[in-house]
């Protein structure tokens, strides 16, 4: 009997499984189908919004970069890189470390305090004491030149706006400009020396009996130092001899002399 059973099932016609299914699933009323799809699982169509949106996310970078865009891996050890330090920059003002001469092309600004005492000197006949402020720019031409001697250093190029007032023997104003060439010397330390000579225009409200009118011409020479408090900071002293007259393009023309002392603060860049 069982070995009849056996017999009839391996002869019976097979039917694929996957067409028995489709069969069956024909064979369903139209609304049991309907209410099959609607029965989905909602997340199946959660699933189908997120791909929609990461397709608009991602379709500009599409369009910007072409089909050849490849995604950015970062590797294991990447983090956050940090610019160039602030020492690092204010070095690079520097040849080979601080005072051993300049960079070409750096440039200064600085912002300094001081006095002039007057001197009767060279036909003058009055002593003129001043009090003023002054700010000034420059830039290195080119680096530092003579290469073994003691003399090396750079030269450079400044502008000078100056302005203030005399306190004796009477009460003036005064402003001026004045284009100087500098020389510093590279030490190679912290205390770089200077000479410097300038010449420029003033206008000032001193008069006779050795000046003659508002315009004057003005004549500058003298020296001083740095001594950097920073790379890039440098606290200023300097002193020069100073003259004003106007070429004798007007009378009385005795011309102010005096001696000039500035202290105050240069940020090299």
């Amino acid at each position: 009997m069982m070995t009849a059973q056996c017999n009839a099932s391996r002869t019976a016609p097979r039917v694929p499984a996957r067409s028995a299914l489709v069969n069956s699933r024909s064979q369903l009323p139209a609304k049991a189908r309907r209410e099959r799809c609607s029965a989905m699982p909602a997340h199946r169509g959660l699933h189908r919004v997120a791909q929609g949106f990461a397709t608009l996310a991602f379709m500009p970078t599409a369009v910007l970069y072409g089909a050849e865009a490849q995604p950015v891996l970062l590797s294991s050890d990447s983090g956050p890189r940090r610019g160039p330090s602030l020492e690092s920059r204010a070095s690079s003002i520097w040849e080979n470390g601080v005072g051993d001469g300049f960079r070409s092309g750096v440039e200064s600004v600085g912002l300094s305090f001081g006095a002039n005492y007057g001197v009767a000197v060279f036909g003058g006949q009055e002593s003129h004491h001043l009090a003023l402020v002054s700010l000034s720019y420059g830039r290195m031409l080119g680096p530092a030149r003579g290469e073994g001697h003691w003399y090396r250093g750079n030269l450079e190029l400044r502008g000078e706006l100056f302005s203030g007032a005399e306190f004796s023997p009477s009460t003036e104003w005064f402003v001026g400009l004045t284009s100087h060439l500098r020389y510093s010397f590279a030490t190679g330390g912290r205390w770089v020396p200077f000479a410097d000579v300038g010449a420029g225009v003033t206008a000032t409200s001193i008069g006779p009996p050795d000046l003659s009118g508002t315009f004057e011409f003005n004549l500058q020479a003298g020296g001083g130092f740095h001594w950097f408090l920073k790379d890039n900071l440098a606290l200023t002293v300097e002193a020069h001899y100073a003259h004003w007259s106007c070429a004798w393009l007007t009378t009385p023309n005795l011309g102010l002399n005096g001696v000039t002392g500035m202290v105050g603060l240069t940020f090299f860049f």
